[in-house]
């Protein structure tokens, strides 16, 4: 055991000294049993931060090492072997084996009554598939876990949350697929020296009352430069699914670059750039657009792109009311794809539980040239750096749903179109709209479209109706010059009322 390890341990043992040591004998629950009450982990978090960093431990035995992605998809946790099957209880839990991109050994225990018990790993456990089953030697642990509903307003067996690797967790809506993720922390996401990765090295899962909707979850975070106590309240909350996240964080150091409440999703295109795709879909992409409600009230959507280039942007802000990646493209022909079922991935909506104060929402944009890897991240980064020694806590809400409910009277961007005019060097932007009392016009009180771009030329807005569908289609033309990046915003209006959300989009050469 390394001298981390054993601080650690030791910190465990201090906060639960004097329980009774009863030994669960249901399920795969196993060990001493200790008390555990909701600043237990806050308690471990704050002892850890004050010892120095040693990284957990990830030693595998060689098979393991060597796993694949198939590989490590044939060892499957055996579902009549779940956390509460059979208790009659709303849910269930199974454990992740550790092994391919996962080699951190995470810490599982079972909290009932006020008692917290460690889940034990056990070879049987798993069906292996073509692999020999592990020789454990002991615990060797789990690498992560899932939520399934058990019954209830969904069907039985479906998942609804998995914690695996580092801080990444994710959820899915009722209806809908497994896609983007969120993270406990990040920390230097899109600048220059390299990011650092907090990890989960510890969970403590309550089980939940009969009959109930949700479930609590207890997560202690590390990392070189801060620990932290995680608390999720997970719920099934009829068509979304809904997390509220309680963190209490304690630096080893100042923190000047931190990532509160980070999204992680994938855009690789759609037609909104086009530009060396040679695709049969008309679009790839977990989520199409940054959506922002401002502690003004303004709403604004940040259409996304697949730069050729790192962008980092800032939306600058106090008191946000919420923000979250989203995907609004629902139909089956907005893809075309019959695997990725990408009209099934979920919106990610933030919403604060307290004040914030200022920041921005920090969006970073990561070049890709396959739908594979995530290259969108986008978080809140407190204007004033995080000071060692002292908590910091943060409340907000996670919705996981097909589309987040925003202003009924104000239209939505449907579509974000863009392509080359036919002057050389000049780009023509396309926004469809929706909704709202936009829908309502008559065709002679026509809205205005207002565009500004920081650099370049705008001209030719055309505001118009659609003849397919009857909706509002506006277009501009930008006109970069010598510019290599451009900044664009526009917002609908009529007699000086305000009919839409506001539209941004960075262009780039």
């Amino acid at each position: 055991m390394q001298r981390r390890d054993f601080l650690l341990a030791t910190a465990i043992a201090a906060v639960f000294a004097g329980s009774s040591g009863r030994v669960l004998s249901a399920g795969p629950t196993t060990g001493p049993v200790r008390s555990f009450d909701d600043d237990t982990v806050a308690a471990l978090a704050r002892a850890a931060a004050a010892a120095p960093y040693q990284a957990p431990a990830q030693a595998l035995p060689a098979p393991l090492q060597a796993l694949g992605y198939d590989g490590y998809r044939d060892l499957r946790y055996r579902g009549d072997r779940a956390l509460w099957a059979g208790r009659g209880v709303p849910f269930t839990v199974q454990f992740f084996h550790r092994g391919f991109l996962f080699p951190q050994r995470v810490d599982m225990y079972e909290v009932a009554d006020g008692q917290a018990a460690p889940i034990a790993f056990a070879p049987d456990l798993f069906d292996y598939g073509r692999h020999a089953p592990v020789d454990a030697g002991g615990d060797f642990g789990f690498a992560g876990f899932r939520l399934h509903v058990a019954g209830g307003a969904r069907a039985d067996g479906d998942e609804l949350a998995a914690f695996l690797g580092a801080s990444y967790f994710r959820a899915v809506a009722q209806g809908l697929a497994y896609g983007l993720s969120a993270r406990g922390l990040a920390l230097g996401t899109g600048d220059p020296g390299p990011e650092e990765f907090p990890v989960f090295r510890a969970f403590w899962l309550e089980r939940p009352q009969a009959g109930s909707a949700s479930t609590v979850v207890h997560a202690l975070l590390d990392s070189p430069s801060v620990a932290g106590a995680y608390r999720f309240v997970i719920t099934a909350d009829g068509p979304r699914t809904r997390i509220e996240v309680d963190a209490r964080l304690y630096p080893r150091v100042e923190l000047d670059a931190v990532g509160i409440a980070p999204l992680t999703s994938m855009f690789a295109f759609d037609a909104s750039d086009r530009v060396g795709v040679d695709d049969y879909r008309p679009a790839v992409h977990d989520s199409d657009g940054l959506a922002l409600w401002t502690g003004g009230g303004e709403q604004v959507w940040r259409a996304l792109a697949n730069p050729s280039t790192l962008q980092v942007s800032g939306l600058q802000d106090r008191d946000p009311r919420g923000f979250g990646l989203m995907q609004r493209k629902r139909d089956f022909e907005d893809f075309l794809d019959t695997e990725a079922d990408y009209e099934r991935r979920p919106s990610l909506w933030v919403e604060p539980r307290d004040p914030w104060g200022e920041g921005e929402v920090h969006l970073v944009e990561i070049p890709t040239a396959d739908e594979f890897h995530d290259n969108i991240v986008a978080a809140w980064r407190p204007a004033q750096p995080l000071p060692a020694g002292r908590e910091s806590r943060w409340r907000y809400v996670l919705h996981w749903e097909a589309m987040h409910s925003w202003d009924p009277a104000l239209a939505l961007v449907s579509a974000t179109r863009a392509g080359a005019a036919f002057a050389k060097g000049v780009r023509l932007f396309v926004l469809d709209w929706q909704g709202g009392a936009l829908d309502a016009l008559a065709d002679t009180g026509a809205p205005e479209l207002e565009v500004s771009a920081n650099a370049g030329e705008v001209r030719n807005v055309v505001v118009q109706r659609n003849p397919e569908d009857g909706r509002w289609r506006t277009s501009f033309e930008l006109v970069p010059g010598a510019a290599t990046t451009v900044e664009l915003r526009a917002r609908l209006h009529a007699a000086g009322r305000v009919l839409g959300e506001t539209w941004l989009y960075r262009w780039t050469a």
